[in-house]
């Protein structure tokens, strides 16, 4: 089972709209980090969020991502 990371925002719709997706999927436990108050993060991610790491490969899935897409990420 990867270990799995999604960066996302306060008050951030497509996040909340990634969350109903991964649900959809029956996405594995994951971690949630908010990068607004991490400069490090918010340079690194910056609009890119909601974004979805595989903390063991180092993949990362960027929204927008459909089902299909996060399901092959996730296989």
């Amino acid at each position: 089972m990867p270990r799995l990371t999604l960066y996302m925002r306060d008050h951030c719709p497509l996040c909340d709209q990634a969350l109903d997706l991964l649900a959809r999927a029956r996405a594995p436990d994951f971690d949630s980090v908010w990068i607004d108050d991490d400069a490090a993060l918010e340079l690194r991610f910056g609009t890119r969020v909601p974004v979805l790491r595989n903390e063991d490969d180092g993949r990362e899935l960027d929204w927008p991502f459909a089902i299909e897409a996060l399901r092959g990420f996730l296989a």
